[in-house]
């Protein structure tokens, strides 16, 4: 299973499979499989992936501001830490102590531009799009960093999958349209 999964398997998949919990203990046991977080087991050659690990610990989070950019390569810059969004009311308190960034959102919002993305050691992941990470990064912050925000948005300028209609509707919800158009403007 674990083969099959990129070197990863759930105890919760074990458990659909008919596999007992104790079976991926004794695995541990014996050297088979590394228990990278609760319920989430490696084979011992597998490259830990933080963005699955951060993504099975967190599971009601999404990746977001530059950890999604990153994530999309619209920029080289890796993150120091990653970022992740979760509900309002979220207790995000392990989260924090994991070293992970958290922001909130409201709920009619929240699941505004989540998609699944392929990590580069090849997990899927939840990350918020493109437009929506663009939004976030121009919204996220009081003084907005140039040296972020420039660069991604000439990324995403010369994209030929951008959605220039759906930045600027997901920026509408966000309450950043002003500030989006205003790259646009000098950008396109």
């Amino acid at each position: 299973m674990a083969e099959s999964g990129n070197g990863y398997v759930t105890a919760s998949q074990a458990t659909e499979a008919g596999i007992p919990r104790r079976k991926l203990t004794e695995a541990v046991r014996k050297g088979n499989l590394i228990q990278v977080a609760r319920g989430l087991y490696a084979l011992p050659e597998t490259w830990e992936d933080p963005y699955l690990v951060a993504q099975h610990r967190f599971a009601r989070g999404v990746f977001s501001d530059d950890t999604a950019l990153f994530l999309h390569g619209m920029t080289d810059r890796a993150p120091f830490s990653l970022t992740m969004t979760f509900p309002r009311g979220y207790n995000a308190t392990p989260a924090r102590k994991a070293g992970v960034i958290c922001r909130t959102c409201a709920d009619d919002v929240l699941g505004l531009g989540i998609m699944e993305l392929t990590t580069q050691h090849g997990n899927v992941v939840r990350v918020y799009d493109p437009e929506r990470t663009l939004c976030d990064l121009v919204r996220g912050q009081r003084t907005v960093d140039s040296q972020v925000v420039i660069p991604a948005m000439q990324s995403y300028a010369k994209s030929p999958k951008r959605d220039v209609q759906k930045l600027v509707g997901y920026a509408r919800s966000l309450g950043v349209e002003r500030k989006i158009r205003n790259y646009l403007e000098v950008l396109l």
